[in-house]
């Protein structure tokens, strides 16, 4: 299923793929390298993470649900030489030597040694010209605003943090972005569920969402739903309108999920749609709009 669905992406056009370590405990990154086979390395821009290497005398990782997975656990280490061990392993999984962008993944508390450690090795591999972008991935703002002001990072995977559901990224994150030229990925746009269908024991940040959640996201479909827009076709395209978002990254299960993406990115969309969003203070004014 998993290259059924990354052919037809890559039918339909798709040609930037996020990976990592962590996702299905190396599933993730043997799964794309095995995609990719083949394809001109030209053709596509992949994307990679370090910060956990995976072992098998690892402690299992507690919140974590992936199935027939290796036995395999993650080790938290964003240290110099660590990241540069998870590099050489990712090449090795992925059959890829170059990586277009390599993220920090999820350094929250570990900011001392993600600049010290990880952020070094990476900006070492940069001046090398082995990897083409420094970045991090987090679901939270505030410490890649931190990042942005230590460091000389390229581009953010945000998230869940710039969605219809949350704005968070407005006031400090996405003004230090576009001071410093730092392209934003924005994903989870569909906060974990409660955005592609708000029912009650829908998901938000992969936890059941609050009844307050629920409500205001069923508000929003409702203004969707006044214009004939699916409210999954408002939560993909929202984040571009913002100019330190530079893509949107979604993930997917099946064909049948990735088109039907597809189709939400390209669904037209009024501007009064985005008006009333804000007339009916469902999303801020100040926020930039499609």
């Amino acid at each position: 299923m998993a290259l059924r669905t990354f052919e037809t992406a890559w039918r339909r056009g798709i040609r930037f793929f996020d990976t990592a370590p962590l996702y299905g405990y190396s599933l993730g990154e043997l799964r794309t390298g095995k995609a990719l086979r083949g394809k001109p390395r030209s053709a596509y821009a992949l994307s990679t993470k370090v910060g956990r290497l995976l072992r098998p005398d690892a402690p299992p990782e507690r919140g974590q649900v992936f199935f027939g997975t290796p036995p395999l656990n993650p080790v938290f280490d964003f240290s110099y030489a660590a990241v540069m061990q998870s590099v050489k392993e990712s090449r090795e999984r992925l059959g890829i030597e170059r990586f277009d962008i390599l993220h920090i993944h999820d350094p929250d508390n570990h900011f001392e040694q993600a600049l010290s450690g990880a952020y070094r090795a990476l900006d070492e591999l940069r001046s090398r010209g082995e990897i083409g972008a420094v970045g991090a991935g987090m679901n939270q703002t505030k410490m890649l605003a931190e990042l942005a002001r230590h460091a000389d990072f390229d581009c953010f995977l945000l998230a869940g943090r710039y969605t219809l559901l949350d704005q968070g990224a407005l006031d400090e994150l996405f003004p230090i972005c576009l001071e410093k030229g730092i392209a934003i990925i924005a994903a989870g746009v569909y906060n974990s569920g409660i955005l592609a269908d708000p029912k009650p024991g829908a998901t938000y940040n992969y936890f059941a969402a609050s009844p307050h959640l629920v409500e205001r996201a069923q508000r929003i479909r409702a203004v969707c739903e006044r214009h004939g827009v699916p409210l999954r076709a408002a939560a993909v395209q929202f984040p571009l309108g913002h100019p330190a978002v530079q893509s949107v990254l979604v993930g997917c299960r099946t064909p049948e999920q990735m088109l039907d993406s597809v189709r939400m990115f390209e669904a037209d969309i009024p501007g009064e749609l985005w008006a009333d969003l804000k007339a009916e203070r469902l999303l801020p004014r100040e926020a930039p709009t499609p």
